[in-house]
Formats: C-alpha cells, sequence, structure tokens
C-alpha cells in the first residue's frame, strides 16, 4: 500500500526550498504527497529583495477540515517554515486531527542560522515552537535552532561528542521521541548530522565532505530525505545517511557547476536514487 504524507509549508515559487523541494522528493520516493501552503513567495527570502508575499493562514485548518470530512488519512505529517503564532497553533490542531498510532510527525523547527533568530520572528517565538515539538515524533533543528529552543547562546564549531551529547539530552525534554540535529561537525572540513533516539539514549553521528559556500534550502532537502528513508522502512541510521548523502551530492553539483548559492541546490539530478528506494520498498 502506497503511504501519503501531508507537507504543511510555504512555497516559494523560484529558489529551492520549502515545498519546490518537499514534494518532488517525497513523490520521488514513492510516497504520495498532499500539501498545505501557508504562503506563496515569488522568491525565498535569503538573499532576494522586493519578493512577493501572500499569507494563506486563513485557508490552512478549511482544508485540513475539508481532508478530515473525506476521510483522509496520512502515515506522516511534515512541518517546516512556520510564519506565525496563529499558524503554530493551526499545525499543532492538524496534528491531533490527524495523529494516529503509527504516524510518523515529523517538526523542521525552521527559525534561524549561523547563530541568528530570523529577522520575521520575535524573541518568543521559540517558545511556541516548543510547544510544537512537543507533539513531534521526530524534530530536524539545526545548531542555531537547538539553542533556540532550548534558550542557550549559540556556540560555534567545530563540536565536541560532549557538546553535542549534553544538547541532545537537553532537547529530550521537549518532548519528542527522536532528534535530529544538522550541521554537526567535530574537525574542519567535515559536515554532518547526528540523530538522538531519546527513550534509548542512542546517539548515531554521520559525517561528509564539507563542500565551501554556503546554500539555500539544504535544510528542506535534508528533512524531506530522512522523511522518505523512514517512511520506506529505513532505520534511522540509514535515513541519517541517506539525508545526508544525498544533501552533500546536490550541494556538490551545484559547487561544481558554479551557479547562484541563493537559487538552492541542484537536488533534481539526484531524484533517481530516491526513485529507485521507492522501487525497492514496492517490491519488498
Amino acid at each position: 500500500m502506497q503511504k501519503r504524507v501531508a507537507a504543511i509549508h510555504d512555497i516559494s515559487c523560484f529558489g529551492r526550498c520549502s515545498l519546490t523541494v518537499a514534494l518532488p522528493i517525497l513523490s520521488a520516493a514513492g510516497i504520495e504527497t498532499s500539501i498545505i501552503p501557508t504562503a506563496v513567495l515569488s522568491t525565498h527570502t535569503g538573499g532576494f529583495t522586493g519578493y512577493t508575499f501572500r499569507d494563506l493562514t486563513e485557508d490552512i485548518l478549511p482544508i485540513a477540515k475539508h481532508w478530515n470530512s473525506l476521510g483522509l488519512t496520512f502515515e506522516a505529517l511534515y512541518t517546516g517554515y512556520l510564519g506565525s503564532y496563529s499558524q503554530l497553533d493551526m499545525v499543532s490542531q492538524i496534528f491531533d486531527m490527524f495523529k494516529e498510532k503509527d504516524t510518523i510527525i515529523l517538526v523542521d523547527p525552521v527559525m534561524g542560522d549561523n547563530g541568528r533568530l530570523y529577522s520575521a520572528f520575535d524573541e518568543n517565538f521559540p517558545k511556541g515552537m516548543i510547544k510544537l515539538c512537543e507533539k513531534a515524533d521526530v524534530i530536524v533543528p539545526n545548531i542555531t535552532e537547538a539553542t533556540l529552543l532550548l534558550g542557550e547562546d549559540y556556540k560555534e564549531g567545530p563540536y565536541t561528542t560532549e557538546y553535542i551529547e549534553g544538547l541532545f539530552g537537553r532537547l529530550s525534554g521537549c518532548g519528542a521521541k527522536k532528534i535530529v540535529l544538522t550541521g554537526v561537525y567535530l574537525q574542519e572540513g567535515q559536515m554532518g548530522a547526528a540523530a538522538y533516539d531519546c527513550g534509548r539514549k542512542e546517539v548515531n553521528y554521520y559525517f561528509t565532505e564539507k563542500i565551501p559556500g554556503m546554500y539555500h534550502g539544504t535544510g528542506d532537502v535534508f528533512s524531506s530525505v530522512l522523511l522518505s528513508g523512514l517512511l520506506n522502512d529505513q532505520s534511522m541510521e540509514e535515513a541519517l545517511k541517506l539525508a545526508a548523502d544525498f544533501t552533500t551530492e546536490a550541494i556538490r553539483r551545484t559547487y561544481n557547476d558554479k551557479t547562484d548559492n541563493r537559487y538552492g541546490v541542484n537536488f533534481e539530478q539526484g531524484l533517481i536514487e530516491l526513485a529507485q528506494l521507492g522501487s525497492i520498498h514496492k517490491n519488498s
């Protein structure tokens, strides 16, 4: 039986991030992907000016309620950038509406990067995001977002395993069952992620080569591939490796092509790998 996910993100009409990343990645992995767009922008906001923005907050719950009236069910509920407290509250209601015993709720608590909270949010926004994370099975913060959730000062890497595992221990109080931390590296020249099972208190690290530059949308690519792996019955360790490798190769293609970093990464040419993943799951 084909699995179905509800992806709740904004749409940037140009610039590969949010739904323009999540939809093709999940679909390539063989997963039926339904969407609730939270806003429509002409481009994403990283490095662009003069972009258009249409808030779709008023449409979020009516879409979900119509789905519910149809008796639709989902194997996963997946959220990314949420632009306001009201959207956080609405998504929390959607979780309650569609959560079943085996539903995976994955929250990417998009709030900041490079040690800074995004300018669209006030300093209290992370407290609202914590309430959403409490309902999640998996949360996928970067280091900045982890410290924002904890109310701690950001620390530059390289990191120690003691520091990363300390973050995991403190983040486990947020209520999520599993935590995947991105932007983890223990030495210069590497980049990776780490996963923590809050019940088993088990940590897995996975590192790849760090490619020079800063690239928009990589968090959305990573989280979407991670969920693709989990929905294709991979273990967290396997899905972590899949997501890190896929994201690194997308960055590598973009770096080699010397395209504008603001445009996002070339993930499209790696989709055949995810299509094979979905095919393997279908035939197993």
